[in-house]
């Protein structure tokens, strides 16, 4: 076989293999390859073919982000992520960094929106697709746009009362356990918000937990999460009200358990604080009783 026909056969053999492969096996080759040019060129023909596709959506939405992604080295006092180099003082007494490098990241805006806009389609055309919606909000929270940060989890705790939990995930598959995931994500999403030590977000995280309570009103999470906005709010009544509807629910949970011996503690009802803190040492972990034992002594000396 001469040469000119090798090449004609691998070049059949390779487009075969194209014809071959899904448009969304294509757009994940070209998307690990960090090929723009392929993706740009492929997710129109996949739109014309079928603009039902669910992954479709899903698929241009990783194309903007990506696009919209410019990846920078930071020098400055606010380290982000694992790799930070930090920056020593000549003055070797000195045992604290002057500076650190780390990586950031900012986005086009223009670019971001045509993203999120592909996914508010995917999602008015499968509305319990999870993933885009978890996708969004993981978005939201990069950008730390937290006001559609909180609107997007709200939406998606009243769209679970339609759907009665019915979510779907990738490729359409159903999300096992699916009320216990979205809760358990949502609970990160709280975690998220409340890392911030921004006080203006207790208001999100009240949203949140009231928008999951009034459809799950069972959830000692989410009751958790409220007596703690009451708590640094200082409403101790109001936290204490609450955390109490969490011990009937759950009253072997340490964490419940603690937070109403905190909130005994502020109100200066030593007894009841006690008797709580006691109860964290019989239910806590290691952490959770050396705790709370401290507390104990504190009171104890006053």
């Amino acid at each position: 076989m001469n040469r000119i026909a090798i090449l004609l056969l691998s070049l059949f053999m390779f487009f075969n293999h194209l014809e071959g492969q899904t448009y969304k096996q294509q757009f994940n080759s070209c998307f690990s390859k960090k090929d723009t040019a392929g993706m740009r060129e492929l997710l129109p023909k996949w739109e014309a073919a079928d603009n039902n596709d669910p992954e479709m959506y899903v698929a241009y939405f990783n194309y903007y982000v990506n696009r919209s992604k410019t990846e920078f080295i930071e020098l400055g006092n606010n380290p982000k992520g694992e790799n930070v180099l930090k920056i020593m003082s000549t003055d070797t007494t000195k045992k604290q960094a002057v500076g650190y490098m780390y990586g950031n990241a900012s986005y086009n805006p223009q670019l971001l929106k045509k993203g999120f806009d592909y996914a508010d389609k995917g999602i008015l055309k499968n509305p319990s697709r999870l993933d885009i919606r978890f996708g969004k909000i993981y978005m939201y929270g990069e950008l730390k746009d937290w006001k559609a940060f909180t609107e997007e989890i709200i939406k998606t705790i009243d769209y679970s009362e339609i759907n009665k939990n019915k979510w779907i995930w990738t490729d359409n598959k159903a999300v096992e356990k699916p009320k216990e995931f979205m809760l358990s994500t949502i609970q990160e999403y709280q975690l998220k918000l409340y890392d911030t030590n921004d006080d203006d977000l207790l208001e999100n995280m009240k949203q949140i937990a009231e928008a999951v309570l009034k459809y799950y009103p069972d959830h000692v999470e989410s009751l958790s999460d409220l007596s703690i906005v009451y708590l640094i709010k200082k409403d101790n009544n109001k936290a204490l009200e609450v955390l109490l509807k969490a011990e009937k629910l759950a009253p072997t949970d340490a964490v419940v358990l603690n937070n109403i011996a905190e909130t005994y503690k502020r109100m200066g009802t030593k007894n009841n604080a006690v008797k709580y803190y006691n109860l964290t040492i019989k239910y806590g972990d290691e952490e959770q009783k050396t705790f709370a034992k401290k507390q104990i002594e504190i009171m104890n000396k006053k």
